[in-house]
């Protein structure tokens, strides 16, 4: 019998959520996968699955009412992360939302103050990070083989056609709450600065075009990092094919990620070293990175690991959720008013309040 706590987890939206439903199945030890809970009752009903045990049901507030359930994951769409967040803190669960967690810096000072007035913790949904050719950069770097770093370039080149859009909230202020820049390339800004520190300083240019759509679906996005690396990061949603690539030069190493877009942290990844005599360490550090739990699988069992105090260093924390909602407030500023933002932002930021633009100013 294992001695890890078992937590009991409830699902709310089965879309994105059927991801997450599956990665706490994967650890039978450490989770119980107690409800599903959607609108479409349907859908619910076909993500938790018959026979599993797991209820189907429409109504998040008999959800948050039920004693028995430890954790709620938010896998709504962007509009509704914030008050169901606050909801669940309030009802004493714990909370795992996914990106982005809020869509602005004053309701992440929200969720925060609601997490010190509850005592429960909120974890972000950053799954890309669980892969091995990632992990073994991580590894690389605590061991001192990586040096300072340079410069990084960031690729997120995907394709989204009307289909896409045919959900009605996509590509509108009032549902998605922004364009690629939110929906796509946060991944990859935070695969950045957990290997580069936090970003300090940012330009973009933001564009539409490629679809009909409110937001953008094109950005060139220009950074410098705490660690003092130079990032560039290219999106567009009219590429050919989906392709992510990270690149990354530092002092005694070039990496190079593979081309996967919803795996980027696994795939085929290049370790290169600068001086070919120490290619050799580098192979034989690289060979002690194994047995990587990949994606909503490693993204579940490092938020059980963080929710009950077994150590890990591989969940997202809420800073960095914070942060992710603080770089989209800068780059969104930087863009509108071609200027050099610098971070971190104060209260008195015009787009505190938040970045649609109906929302500007009003923190």
């Amino acid at each position: 019998m294992s001695d890890k706590p078992l937590l009991s987890v409830a699902v709310i939206g089965a879309g994105v959520g059927a991801s997450h439903v599956a990665g706490y199945r994967a650890h039978p030890d450490r989770y119980r996968m107690a409800a599903v809970c959607d609108l479409d009752i349907e859908r619910a009903r076909k993500v938790a699955g018959e026979g599993t045990g797991t209820r189907a049901m429409t109504d998040m507030a008999e959800l948050l009412a039920d004693p028995e359930i430890d954790v709620i994951d938010v896998s709504l769409p962007p509009h509704l992360h914030v008050s169901a967040t606050i909801a669940a803190l309030e009802a004493g669960k714990d909370v795992v939302c996914e990106k982005p967690m809020t869509t602005s810096m004053a309701d992440v000072d929200k969720v925060e103050e609601a997490m010190r007035r509850t005592g429960k913790k909120v974890l972000p949904v950053f799954q890309y990070r669980f892969g091995p050719g990632y992990q073994k950069l991580l590894h690389l770097m605590d061991k001192g083989l990586t040096g300072k770093p340079y410069i990084c370039s960031l690729e997120t080149h995907w394709k989204r056609g009307a289909a896409y859009y045919d959900v009605p909230w996509r590509g509108t202020w009032s549902g998605e709450q922004g364009g690629a820049i939110v929906g796509h390339a946060i991944h990859v800004h935070n695969l950045m600065t957990r290997l580069l520190g936090p970003v300090v300083e940012v330009a973009a240019f933001l564009d539409t075009k490629v679809n009909p759509i409110e937001t953008e679906d094109c950005g060139a996005i220009s950074m410098r990092t705490q660690s003092g690396a130079l990032v560039t990061s290219s999106i567009t949603l009219g590429s050919a094919t989906d392709m992510s690539r990270m690149r990354l030069c530092f002092e005694k190493l070039s990496v190079e990620s593979g081309l996967e877009p919803y795996t980027i942290g696994g795939g085929n990844w290049t370790f290169t070293a600068v001086d070919p005599v120490n290619q050799a360490g580098i192979d034989a550090a690289l060979a002690e990175v194994t047995g990587v739990v990949e994606r909503y699988e490693g993204l579940a069992l490092h938020i059980h690991m963080a929710l009950t105090g077994e150590e890990s260093a591989g969940c997202a924390t809420f800073a960095e959720a914070r942060h992710s909602i603080e770089l989209i407030t800068a780059i969104y500023q930087a863009a509108r008013n071609r200027t050099v933002v610098s971070l971190p932002l104060e209260k008195a930021h015009p787009l505190y309040g938040g970045w649609v633009p109906e929302l500007e100013g009003a923190a």
